[in-house]
């Protein structure tokens, strides 16, 4: 390089840039619920209607082969069931499935 000879100035330069891309805008689920309700039965569990004289052990002899079994089902209705000894005919129980 001589000394004639002249450097690039790039010191007046400016740059702008312009997308024209569109923005998103991010998805707001703030106010988002979810509920399930479902009919279908959980694999392996069945239900059972209380009949006349049926206890929850007696139930557990009959579907598990063991009478002390009679808590498993409880817990399983402890949405409708306060006591163990209170079942009344008619009434619908969910059987936990047999492990």
């Amino acid at each position: 390089m001589t000394s004639n000879d002249k450097k690039a100035d790039f010191s007046g330069v400016t740059a702008k840039v312009d997308s024209t891309a569109e923005v998103v805008p991010k998805a707001d689920f703030s106010g988002v619920t979810a509920t399930v309700d479902s009919t279908a039965e959980i694999v392996g569990e069945q239900s059972y209607t209380v009949q006349k004289g049926d206890s929850l052990s007696k139930i557990a002899k009959q579907h598990y082969g063991d009478a002390n079994a009679w808590q498993k089902i409880f817990q399983a209705n402890r949405d409708v069931l306060d006591d163990p000894d209170k079942i009344f005919p008619g009434q619908t129980l969910r059987l936990p499935a047999k492990s």
